[in-house]
């Protein structure tokens, strides 16, 4: 059986309005005690793996929003699965052991994608079964038009980092329980970045990016579930210079229709005959996701009998031919009754006779039918 997911919060010790410095720092607390190869603790890779999966979620503003209002769940419809180390969040963890970007002597510093972002969109389940396209916004952080992203002020430029001479990286040596290694650190004044601003961009105050609304038109294919989502790449918020762009998502949600419940591609409906529509035969006007079909339904039709409209069903998500649409036959039985009605009623059962009633197979066998 699956292990429930303790909460992020609970598992690093911080209250739920930690800032993000208190969150790296009880991380780092305890990375350094359940590391595997420094406690004994039968228990330390395990606890050591759910510490940094919950610092990779609550460190990252995306991840954290997303957890603050959905949970688990919505991590995992939000298409992110926690435990995947990106390059961030790996050199994070190894910075608790040697205090900086073990990776940072391959280069400058390393450039961070853009986070992903998440918006919903809501269908009717006709427009589920045909397809759409819809507009949907998203509040993105986009590179600043005026700097490209530098975060200065273009009359002025960068010039080159002093403390590193324009590597980005200065060398350190670090004593840790695994012995001494000598490091490339990213430059801490200039960020590894070689070049420091010297007057800001003032359009966005320096931060390379600026909050932007950005409206996209989705194309939602025809037979989408609900909770599924969609993927574009690239229009999430901006990274470094140099970096791509996170990915949106977009998470579709199909309201329940009254009519009909949806069994996978198949529509299941009922509809209701009067005791003597069924025993007479009667036509019947039916709902289907491409508007209403004439059925005939022959003298003695039964409860649970099932009619089955092939092809009437939700389309096969990205594939050929569509569900079928079973409607299953619900027979009224009257409640109240006049005396003549009771008397008629009588007569007719007094003249019945073994032919009348005869079973052509079972009520449940119907039903488990309708659901096949």
């Amino acid at each position: 059986m699956a292990q429930t997911k303790r909460d992020y919060y609970d598992v690093l010790g911080v209250p739920r309005d930690a800032d993000e410095e208190a969150i790296k720092k009880a991380f780092r607390r305890l990375a350094r005690e359940l590391h595997p190869d420094v406690s004994d603790d039968p228990e330390a890779e395990h606890r050591f793996r759910e510490v940094a999966e919950a610092y990779e979620v609550l460190h990252r503003q995306e991840t954290r929003e997303l957890y603050d209002r959905y949970g688990h769940e919505g991590l995992r419809t939000g298409g992110y699965r926690p435990g995947d180390f990106d390059f961030g969040s790996l050199s994070d963890l190894l910075g608790a052991f040697f205090g900086d970007d073990l990776f940072g002597g391959m280069g400058s510093a390393r450039r961070r994608r853009g986070g992903d972002i998440a918006a919903e969109v809501t269908l009717d389940l006709t427009e589920a079964s045909t397809g759409v396209t819809r507009e949907v916004s998203f509040a993105v952080a986009a590179t600043c038009g005026e700097c490209g992203g530098s975060g200065a002020d273009p009359s002025a430029g960068l010039e080159t980092c002093t403390q590193c001479g324009g590597a980005g990286r200065v060398q350190r040596t670090a004593r840790t329980l695994f012995g001494e290694f000598v490091t490339a650190q990213v430059c801490a004044r200039c960020n590894g970045s070689g070049r420091l601003v010297t007057k800001r961009c003032e359009t966005c105050d320096g931060d390379g990016r600026v909050a932007e609304q950005r409206k996209i038109d989705v194309r939602i294919p025809a037979g989408i579930h609900d909770g599924q989502r969609i993927r574009l790449s690239g229009e999430g918020h901006s990274g470094d210079v140099g970096a791509r762009a996170g990915d949106a998502y977009v998470i579709v949600r199909v309201d329940p229709d009254p009519r009909f419940v949806r069994d996978g591609d198949d529509i299941v409906s009922t509809v209701e005959l009067t005791m003597t529509e069924a025993a007479l035969g009667a036509r019947r006007s039916i709902p289907t996701l491409e508007g209403d079909v004439e059925l005939e339904f022959e003298p003695g039709t039964q409860p649970g009998e099932v009619r089955i409209l092939r092809g009437k069903g939700m389309p096969v998500l990205q594939g050929r031919g569509r569900g079928h649409h079973r409607v299953l036959v619900n027979v009224l039985v009257p409640r109240r009754l006049s005396e003549e009605q009771r008397r008629l009623l009588e007569d007719f059962d007094a003249s019945v006779d073994g032919d009348t009633y005869r079973s052509d197979g079972g009520f449940f066998d119907r039903v488990r039918a309708a659901f096949r």
